[in-house]
């Protein structure tokens, strides 16, 4: 059996020899030339006047290209298009793309890019979610979901919460920068090689620009170093430039960005706004809450307005809310626009009722575990979008794992290690999740696959998913053996090209393997159909259909018998028959839908449930803090490959743990980003992760109708990584009287920590002369 069973990553020897081709490393055709994107200097204002003669004059330039240079549509974007290729005249943020300089080298397109005119007029920007609220500027209509009423029920609470929460931007920080290579074919074809997670995206814009049909445009997308959302949109623009160049200049071109460019070029994750009231009883359950959601969308909308609908999805968590007001809408800012990021909005939904209960347990001196259990949705309890739930796994997961952590016990000891410490103190917490598995708009919901055998027995395998380190390769890989009965050395998974299958959706919202998988299994299941009735007639079978044979162990077998025939063997008789072989595969997921108008539906196929106990110290002398222990229980439904899953719980929940303690972006008061590169800009290092890291994943606990009963892996645990911002509440709560209630803003940088412990101690902790 292959799957369910752990296995090496289909690309790990690559990785780590440098074997692995990523798009810089493709072999470039003779001529190629370099594409150097120019970004807009201000974040708001008009273009007065281009000229690039100068430019064009410099040695070894070959174009300048200009708005005025494209022969198809001048503006694109992922759901409305609202982008301009490059700048018409209006500019919208810094780093907006204005020009591209297309040259031998790039010291020849730097050299250009020094001498380009490029004069704007500066008007003034809007560079906050305040500033955009207090403008009404917005880019997509209200979200709201209501259920009772709410204000009866605040009003009546022995307990209020109210306040505001900010969430911070996040970096991609992926290991390879944007990048496509451009070849141009025969009259109107071309073929791109784009580090993309969405192929077919790629391959729509760059037919609309260069003013052709998309069967003239092939996007092939080689493995990735790294996307988590950020190249499911992104990725379109410069890949459209480079598209472009190797038009006009009938030659293959190359846009590759350095980190700079990509950090102030691309976007990030949503910063939020919260304002937030909940009511609670005196024993902690959730009595009624009124959320109002402000996402920051930067200049224009690309997947904003999907990105705030999961966020208000996920704003109760894992917790029933009986009387609810949630509304949300997307802020329009001067600055990158954002984009998608790992769990898509989820996080910063999350991130709002974990805080307010953790208030609530502090103000009412009760454990903050007790009070999320008190309140955990059981099966039957509608979510605010009146989605009933069914199999709700966290009751099973909390119990484990508080009882394998020893969570009890060791509260006790930090209790205690803290009535004796001054400076240095500890604080615990046990962090839930429920997410929800589906593209929340329906139709993106589907995914195809082409098989092929050859008469070696032998199978090639393309699937529209898209590999960026995260494992899918290697589970479609196990889901094709397995259905083929072949061993995985047998199988070779094809890069992914739309050429091969069309009109794919991105790999994101943790459905890679769910799609994808079911696709290539429907495939392989054809051609095992087409194999059994000969494989029936080479054993002499009384049953002429073949449908109890078994493959296994590359080779057909009757069990009954005991006769088997090669896999090979059989594949060589059905060619020698002239059976296909070759075979497309298709999968739709049933019954997701909603209305957002209404606010009422059922987006989600089903949800991926976790839990996660944290431990950390931190000194209020430096206002830094380490993370001693971990324990995750995490429900992955029957793994597809354990090792794969383990890996995506253990990058995931250290991706979100430097999301709320270290990853803080800042720009200038006229909007240049100031945090541009990892020396100002700081992602978890090896020193970051938990000293004592413990992982496992739920057992016994296959999802019905999912893939061989597996569940999606890659989103879920980032929103585990919410128990440190808890801990280390916890923590410095300890700093003050019982029932204090800590204030910490995030990111929780060594400044956000101090801060908050002298807020909790009512004085300054450092000694004093």
């Amino acid at each position: 059996m292959t799957i369910h069973q752990p296995a090496r990553h289909e690309s790990a020897h690559g990785h780590v020899t440098g074997a692995a081709r990523y798009v810089d490393d493709l072999p470039t055709p003779p001529g190629t030339l370099i594409g150097l994107p120019i970004g807009a200097p201000i974040a708001h204002g008009r273009v007065l006047r281009r000229d690039r003669s100068a430019a064009l004059a410099t040695p070894g330039v070959h174009a300048v290209l200009f708005p005025e240079d494209i022969p198809g549509a001048r503006w694109i974007g992922a759901v409305v298009h609202d982008e301009p290729v490059l700048v018409i005249d209006e500019i919208l943020a810094v780093g907006q793309l204005m020009a591209l300089i297309v040259g031998d080298s790039l010291a020849a397109c730097r050299a250009a890019a020094r001498v380009l005119v490029l004069e704007t007029e500066a008007w003034p920007a809007i560079l906050t979610i305040d500033e955009g609220i207090a403008a009404e500027k917005f880019l997509c209509s209200p979200h709201r979901m209501r259920r009772g009423d709410p204000e009866a029920s605040l009003a009546r609470a022995p307990l209020r919460v109210a306040g505001e929460l900010r969430t911070g931007a996040q970096d991609h920080f992926y290991l390879e920068t944007q990048a496509t290579l451009a070849i141009p074919g025969e009259g109107d074809a071309i073929e791109l090689y784009s580090s993309t997670q969405h192929p077919t995206e790629v391959q729509s814009l760059v037919a609309e620009v260069l003013g052709v049909g998309r069967h003239q445009v092939v996007v092939t997308a080689p493995r990735m170093g790294g996307g988590f959302g950020g190249k499911e949109t992104q990725a379109a623009p410069f890949a459209v430039l480079a598209a472009l160049a190797a038009k006009l200049t009938h030659r293959p071109v190359k846009v590759w960005l350095n980190r700079d460019q990509d950090m102030v070029m691309t976007g990030k994750r949503h910063p939020f706004l919260a304002r937030y009231e909940l009511g609670f009883a005196d024993d902690g359950a959730i009595l009624a809450a009124k959320v109002r959601l402000f996402a920051d969308g930067g200049w224009s909308r690309d997947l904003s307005a999907p990105i705030l609908d999961r966020a208000m999805f996920h704003l109760d968590n894992a917790y029933f809310i009986p009387e609810l007001d949630f509304e949300g809408v997307v802020v329009q800012t001067n600055l990158a626009s954002n984009t998608a990021f790992r769990g898509f909005g989820g996080p910063q939904g999350m991130v709002v009722i974990e805080a307010a209960i953790s208030e609530a347990a502090e103000r009412l001196g009760l454990d903050p575990a007790l009070v999320r259990a008190r309140n955990f949705y059981r099966d039957g309890d509608a979510t605010p979008y009146g989605q009933i739930l069914k199999d709700v796994r966290l009751p099973r997961i909390w119990c484990d794992l508080l009882r394998s952590s020893d969570y009890d016990e060791r509260r006790a000891e930090i209790a205690a290690f803290n009535n004796n410490s001054r400076f240095v103190r500890r604080g615990i917490a046990v962090q839930p999740v429920k997410f929800g598995i589906s593209f929340t708009n329906s139709l993106l919901n589907q995914a195809g696959a082409l098989v092929l055998l050859y008469t070696d027995g032998t199978v090639q395998v393309n699937h529209g998913g898209t590999e960026m380190g995260q494992g899918l390769h290697t589970k479609i890989l196990a889901v094709a053996a397995h259905a083929l009965g072949v061993s995985v050395e047998r199988v070779r998974i094809m890069t992914t090209a739309t050429d091969k299958v069309p009109n794919t959706s991105a790999t994101a919202a943790s459905t890679g393997s769910d799609l994808n998988g079911a696709a290539v299994r429907a495939a392989c299941e054809q051609l095992c159909a087409r194999l059994r009735p000969i494989a029936a007639a080479r054993l002499g079978l009384d049953d002429a259909s073949g449908a109890a044979l078994e493959f296994a162990h590359n080779a057909v077998h009757d069990r009954r018998s005991g006769r088997t025939i090669p896999f090979a063997e059989l594949v060589q008789a059905a060619w020698a028959q002239r059976v296909s072989l070759a075979a497309t595969g298709y999968y739709a997921t049933p019954g997701i839908h909603y209305d957002r108008d209404a606010g009422r539906g059922e987006p989600f196929y089903y949800f991926a449930y976790g839990a996660a106990v944290c431990e950390v110290e931190l000194c209020a002398l430096t206002g830094e803090h380490r993370l001693l222990r971990v324990d995750i229980l995490h429900d992955v439904g029957d793994s597809l490959v354990p090792t794969i899953d383990r890996g995506q719980i253990e990058g995931g929940f250290v991706q979100g743990q430097g999301w709320l303690t270290c990853e803080e972006l800042l720009w200038s008061r006229d909007g240049h980003l100031l945090t541009h590169g990892p020396s100002t800009y700081k992602i978890p290092a090896v020193g970051d992760a938990p000293l004592d890291f413990r992982v496992e994943l739920l057992r016994d606990a296959p999802q019905d109708g999912v893939i061989h009963g597996s569940k999606a892996v890659g989103e879920p645990p980032f929103m585990l990584a919410i128990g440190v911002m808890t801990a280390l509440r916890d923590a410095i709560a300890s700093f003050g009287p019982p029932r204090t209630a800590a204030s910490l803003q995030l990111p929780s940088t060594p400044e956000a920590i101090l801060r908050a412990i002298e807020a909790a101690a009512g004085r300054p902790v450092l000694p004093t002369r």
